[in-house]
């Protein structure tokens, strides 16, 4: 299955265009994450089934790591 076909799949499984795009802000990530990592992931596992894609600001994750 292509890209474009996953895509189309998740738009039409989720009734849903949003795109999440991951570029947090270190100094607001919440007390129980501990990491970027941990709160992307937790942000992940509760849109999953509301969004058709995510992004991450592959620029911001180079300029943390």
């Amino acid at each position: 299955m292509t890209f474009y076909e996953k895509l189309d799949q998740a738009i039409t499984d989720n009734n849903s265009l949003l795109c999440v795009w991951f570029d947090p802000d270190v100094s607001k990530i919440p007390w129980w994450a501990t990491g970027i990592y941990d709160f992307c992931v937790w942000i992940a596992d509760q849109t999953h089934d509301l969004v058709c894609a995510y992004k991450p600001q592959i620029a911001h994750f180079a300029a943390v790591a």
